[in-house]
């Protein structure tokens, strides 16, 4: 069975997750939902996906942060 990329969307409005996740899996990816910094970390933490879409303005650590930390981590950098 062919293994579909993995695709982390990290935003914090449901209908907009939503949208973008249904047109994923539409189109062959797997999507995981995150909507903040901590739940989008923590699924990093447990699976490394294969793209990450994701929002500049989140609750709590902004998506702009999210992104330095994640790209000056060497497990997380080349996604």
């Amino acid at each position: 069975m062919k293994k579909h990329p993995s695709v982390l969307i990290v935003e914090d409005e449901p209908a907009i997750a939503e949208l973008i996740a249904v047109n994923l899996r539409h189109n062959g990816f797997a999507p995981i939902w995150s909507e903040d910094g901590v739940s989008a970390q923590r699924e990093l933490d447990a699976i490394l996906p294969d793209v990450i879409l994701l929002d500049w303005m989140l609750p709590g650590q902004s998506g702009i942060t999210l992104a330095r930390k994640w790209r000056a981590d060497p497990r997380s950098k080349g996604v």
